[in-house]
């Protein structure tokens, strides 16, 4: 099996770990109703967004709520895989298919038969295999390489990429048939720029996820490391995050997550290389929306306070929070906590502590 290719099938209980159960990080455009509603189909699925938005865990979301959770789940990063392999890699070969193929090998497709596989940056497949790709999604069968008996498969495909493919369509490198068939459900993952309201609950999250993974037992995190990551401009979106967090809970000694605890990229303003792009209106309404965001830091979510600050009526106050959609209880502190540190809320502990196993979110994509 390729370094690049992962298989699971343990189902645990049919719904796994992930930012979406927690209600954490919705996708643009969609609500969970409608996220459900994909999942419960067998139609293709097309994620969109920049490398390290969470590609992969929409994909996860997709396959463990659908009725194929308890079958193979199979992850290949197209991107990693040399294209003299791919082929073999996806479809499997013959016994003297080309030099060194002394066995018979099964694809990753044909493993996956009955489940789901999911191709990350489908836009570095070849042509070739776009073309075989094609004939699996518009017949349902394909062929090893160096045989001619087609192979019958059942399989829901959900694909990703970071990359422009309707400009790849113009230049003739990704097929246009394909991707018709594989933009039958398109869903755009944003960057975490534009979701900043998010950045505490999924602090929360990776927190509570490192606790579990490394025995560790990180209670809080202060106002000031808050403020630090609320401003960054995170380029390398949530795995650049979670890097981050795990991080600053190796290097904490007292179980808090101090401003001192985080990688010098966000101790140094200028290193942040955040710069300004768009119309003044769209500019204006990102800085509203960051005035926001820091008046509730510093108030502890105290929406009268928070107007009061800013000189706005509470009305106002409510109607900017509900124009951002922001939560003013994710930016509560612990009254009781005497370092002003925040108490780590938004995670839905439902029966974690009963599951045998918990489930990590592996690379995200």
């Amino acid at each position: 099996m390729s370094d690049q290719t992962k298989i699971s099938n343990d189902g645990d209980n049919g719904v796994k770990e992930n930012l979406f159960l927690n209600g954490i990080f919705p996708v643009i455009g969609l609500n969970f109703t409608q996220l459900e509603s994909i999942s419960a189909s067998n139609t293709t699925v097309l994620v969109r967004g920049e490398s390290g938005a969470g590609k992969g865990m929409v994909a996860d979301y997709i396959h463990y709520n659908s009725n194929r959770r308890e079958k193979p789940y199979v992850r290949v990063n197209c991107a990693a895989l040399p294209e003299s392999i791919v082929d073999s890699e996806l479809f499997g070969h013959e016994r003297g298919a080309f030099p060194g193929a002394t066995i018979m090998r099964k694809g990753r497709i044909e493993v996956a038969d009955g489940g789901t596989v999911y191709l990350n940056e489908v836009a570095n497949l070849p042509s070739s295999v776009q073309l075989k790709l094609l004939r699996l999604l518009q017949e349902g069968e394909f062929e090893r390489m160096g045989s001619t008996v087609p192979i019958k498969t059942d399989i829901r495909l959900i694909c990703s990429t970071n990359r422009n493919l309707e400009e790849q369509l113009k230049n003739g490198r990704f097929n246009e048939e394909l991707y018709r068939l594989i933009n039958i459900i398109p869903v755009y993952m944003p960057p975490l720029r534009e979701r900043q309201e998010d950045i505490p609950a999924l602090i929360d999250f990776f927190i509570d996820k490192f606790n579990r993974n490394n025995h560790k037992k990180i209670k809080r995190i202060t106002s000031s490391a808050i403020d630090m990551m609320m401003v960054y401009h995170w380029p390398g979106n949530i795995r650049e995050l979670e890097n981050c967090v795990d991080l600053a809970c190796i290097l904490s000694t007292d179980d808090v997550i101090r401003s001192n605890n985080l990688p010098p990229t966000l101790q140094t303003a200028n290193s942040t290389e955040s710069k300004s792009f768009g119309t003044l209106e769209f500019n204006l309404e990102k800085l509203e929306k960051q005035m926001l965001i820091d008046t509730l830091v510093s108030t502890n979510g105290n929406m009268a306070k928070a107007a009061e600050i800013l000189g706005i009526t509470e009305r106002i106050m409510g109607l900017r929070i509900k124009r951002y959609k922001l939560d003013p209880k994710r930016y509560k502190v612990s009254s009781s906590d005497n370092n002003h540190a925040y108490k780590l809320i938004g995670v839905k502990k439902g029966d974690q502590e009963n599951r045998k196993k918990s489930y990590s979110l592996g690379p995200i994509q």
